[in-house]
């Protein structure tokens, strides 16, 4: 991957922001995965599976990644999927690749009743947890936990977008360090 200026930075956080904007987020009534009930949502999914907003994404990741001792990035199905797979596929241009996994909600019920894919073994590994929307916090801690019980060292927790909501308070209580590409506030500043 080709060395960035601060220039090309800011441009393709600007981008990311524009294509996140005008795909994944909107107004409205909302239930959240926490109960809660909001009057705006952010369904990464239309940025992720959008080829530009995938490259773009995956970019920023990996900028924000490029000093972190990483072995495998991971999340739990479905949100991060799309999210692992982009960077790992864009890491491949880069000094060091970086391989992905994701956690399913269970373990599967046939063939190798995998709770973790895409990987076989991360004993030992330093891995980053990616999270499409951060609202909690707690739907990433069960991949947390899962890359915990396998053996991995969980160095980071990434949110493409926090929306503030407590994300950040839970995770310094556990122990873990987070960040975000963006932040709610940026989204509704913009409107």
């Amino acid at each position: 991957m080709a060395v960035r200026s601060p220039a090309n930075k800011l441009t393709a956080r600007v981008r990311g922001f524009n294509i996140i904007k005008d795909k994944s987020f909107r107004r409205g009534k909302f239930i959240l995965a926490s109960g809660r009930e909001s009057d705006f949502y952010l369904d990464l999914k239309p940025t992720m599976f959008d080829p530009e907003g995938a490259n773009v994404v995956a970019e920023l990741v990996l900028e924000r990644l490029k000093d972190v001792k990483v072995d495998y990035v991971g999340g739990m199905e479905v949100g991060a999927i799309p999210i692992v797979t982009a960077v790992s596929v864009l890491s491949v241009n880069a000094a060091r690749p970086i391989p992905g996994f994701f956690v399913r909600k269970k373990s599967k019920d046939h063939g190798t009743r995998k709770l973790i894919d895409g990987v076989s073994d991360l004993s030992g590994k330093d891995v980053v947890i990616i999270d499409d929307v951060t609202t909690t916090g707690a739907s990433a801690m069960d991949a947390v936990a899962a890359a915990r019980e396998a053996g991995a060292n969980v160095v980071l927790i990434l949110s493409i977008v926090d929306r503030g909501e407590g994300a950040e308070e839970f995770y310094k209580a556990e122990g873990l360090v987070f960040d975000w590409l963006f932040h709610i506030r940026e989204f509704l500043a913009a409107e």
